[in-house]
């Protein structure tokens, strides 16, 4: 990772390096490619824009005008994607090649909104989980479904996104978290013998899931709820940290690629990085070009010393974004002395 080992000092300074105003409306999701050269963004104004993070530029706008375009992931190749519907008519998941704008195959079989699609980290298999009370196993080279998990609980009597589901790094786990505080372990292999795990997550309130992470070495779960977020080691499903947050927006955390800590975004605009086990506030980014509304995305790059963070702008370097007035992204890097 750019040689250089990530710690409380580095990220205390980060500052915003590139700001991006391509869009006409929310950033709903974003991802860096495996090798950390591009950045993809997908916006409810029905377009997906790449950058390149090379040298920090905008490349090209791609749209998605007949069935929109939401929880935009890179495959293991930086030139295809999956990513799926932002309508109320349509919940196909969609194999885009972004070389040329050409639809590759669809994956059919979910009845409702898709709101979980994660990738496999060791091949190409992927996770989609939908407000219809299931959980989906695919696979990129056949439009079959290989494998569905029937969750006991009515998932559409949820609020928000209800579903989070993802694969540990080894990828011979997924976790599914559906329902109020529950996480269920599942080995990929034999998804269809039931859980070998399942954790109820004490809390005085129902949570309701906005997006699940496990970090790189496979033992903390991060799980982002309207309550805040929540990191739980998946070992033995005990809380680690419960940090609160209260927004009326989802706001989606994500871990550093070393786990040590988490990124997050604020409903004023700015990006706070907490350490992971020990919850403390490591980091504020803030700047006179910070998001003028929540900002709902960030990713740490994982490969370069690099944040993107997201609401209708985009940042390099570190990331703040708004989700109506302000299209923006920010990329947030190191900040050099001297």
């Amino acid at each position: 990772l750019d040689f250089m080992k990530i710690t409380a000092e580095v990220l205390a300074s980060f500052k915003p390096a590139k700001v991006f105003n391509q869009n006409q409306n929310v950033i709903n999701s974003m991802d860096f490619s495996a090798d950390g050269s591009l950045l993809i963004t997908a916006s409810d104004d029905e377009s997906m824009q790449i950058y390149n993070t090379e040298n920090g530029v905008f490349e090209r706008t791609l749209y998605s005008k007949k069935y929109g375009v939401d929880l935009i992931r890179f495959t293991h190749a930086p030139n295809t994607v999956i990513c799926a519907s932002k309508n109320n008519w349509d919940e196909t998941i969609r194999y885009l090649s972004i070389h040329d704008n050409r639809y590759l195959r669809y994956f059919k079989g979910h009845r409702d909104r898709v709101v979980s699609l994660n990738m496999c980290p060791v091949n190409d298999t992927f996770i989609s989980g939908s407000l219809d009370g299931t959980v989906r196993l695919w696979d990129l080279r056949t439009t079959n479904c290989q494998g569905i998990l029937r969750m006991r609980h009515e998932a559409s009597s949820f609020i928000g996104h209800s579903v989070a589901a993802s694969f540990d790094p080894s990828g011979m786990i997924m976790a599914v978290a559906m329902g109020k505080n529950t996480m269920k372990l599942y080995d990929t292999r034999m998804y269809d013998k039931g859980p070998f795990s399942t954790f109820n997550l004490q809390h005085e309130s129902d949570l309701y899931w906005y997006n699940m992470q496990f970090c790189n070495d496979g033992k903390l779960v991060l799980l982002t709820t309207q309550e805040g977020i929540i990191v739980v080691d998946s070992y033995h499903g005990n809380l680690v940290r419960h940090i609160p947050m209260h927004s009326d927006y989802p706001l989606e955390a994500s871990f550093t690629p070393d786990g040590q800590f988490i990124l997050c975004g604020t409903s004023n605009g700015i990006v706070n990085v907490w350490g992971s086990t020990s919850g403390k506030l490591t980091a504020v980014w803030r700047s006179e070009t910070s998001h003028p509304g929540p900002v709902g995305r960030v990713l740490f790059n994982p490969q370069k010393m690099m944040a993107a963070s997201a609401c209708s702008q985009v940042a390099f370097g570190s990331l703040t974004c708004n989700y109506q007035e302000c299209p923006h992204l920010f990329l947030y890097t190191k900040r050099c002395k001297g």
